[in-house]
C-alpha cells in the first residue's frame, strides 16, 4: 500500500481539484464527490495493508474504521503533515487497536511480504512473470517468506512494511510511529537482521 498524493483536473460533481490543499477543503465542506474519490483512492490502500498486518482478507472492519476516523477527524486536520501520512497514521493506529483486541482473546494475527531498502540487509521477493513455470516457482516462494515473516512480531513486520514495501522515508515512519527517527532506523536495521536469518533458517535466502 503506497498512500502517496495523486493529482487529478477531473471535474467530480461541480467542482475541479488539482491540488491537496481543494482536495482537503472539499472533505471538509462533505462534498459527495470527495468522500466517493477518497474511498475509491484509499481503501483499496488500506485493505492491503491491513491484509498483510492481520494476514487475512477479511478487512472490511478495518477500512470502515478507518474511514469512519477519516469523516470524524477531517475538520481538525490542520495539515501538519500530507493527508495521505495522516491516513496512514490512522490505519496503523486501527490496526493496532484490533490486534490488541485479537491478542487478548488468543487470535493470532501475521503478516506481510517484503521487497529491498537501500540499507542494511535486502530482502528480495521476485514478481510474477507471464511464464506458468516461473510463476508457479515464485508462488511458492512467496508463501514461504510470508511464513518467516510470521515468526517475527507484528512491531518488525509493520516496520518492514512502511519501510520496505510502502517506500515510506525515515521521517514519515517516525512521525507516523512517535518515536525519533533514530530508533526507526535501529529497529528496522535489527528487524531486517532477524528476519535475514529466519530466512537463512528456512533455506530461503
Amino acid at each position: 500500500m503506497n498512500f502517496s498524493n495523486e493529482h487529478s483536473n477531473k471535474r467530480e460533481g461541480q467542482i475541479v481539484w488539482n491540488d491537496e490543499k481543494n482536495f482537503i477543503k472539499a472533505l471538509k465542506k462533505g462534498e459527495e464527490w470527495a468522500y466517493r474519490r477518497l474511498y475509491r483512492e484509499y481503501a483499496p490502500k488500506i485493505g492491503a495493508f491491513a491484509r498483510s498486518y492481520f494476514g487475512t482478507d477479511d478487512v472490511d472492519d478495518v477500512i470502515q474504521e478507518v474511514m469512519l476516523r477519516i469523516y470524524k477527524g477531517i475538520k481538525k486536520f490542520k495539515g501538519d503533515s500530507s493527508l495521505s501520512t495522516w491516513i496512514y497514521r490512522i490505519t496503523v493506529n486501527v490496526c493496532n487497536t484490533l490486534y490488541e483486541k485479537y491478542k487478548k482473546k488468543n487470535e493470532k494475527t501475521f503478516s506481510v511480504e517484503n521487497n529491498n531498502s537501500e540499507d542494511d540487509v535486502e530482502i528480495d521477493i521476485p514478481d510474477k512473470e507471464t511464464d506458468v513455470q516461473k510463476e508457479v516457482t515464485q508462488e511458492i516462494l512467496y508463501e514461504k517468506i510470508l511464513k518467516a515473516l510470521e515468526k517475527l512480531s507484528e512491531k518488525e513486520r509493520v516496520l518492514i512494511r512502511m519501510r520496505d514495501i510502502d517506500g515510506l522515508s525515515y521521517s514519515e515512519i517516525a512521525e507516523i510511529l512517535g518515536i525519533p527517527e533514530g530508533t526507526v532506523k535501529s529497529r528496522l536495521h535489527n528487524a531486517r537482521e532477524k528476519f535475514k536469518k529466519i530466512l537463512e533458517e528456512e533455506g530461503i535466502a
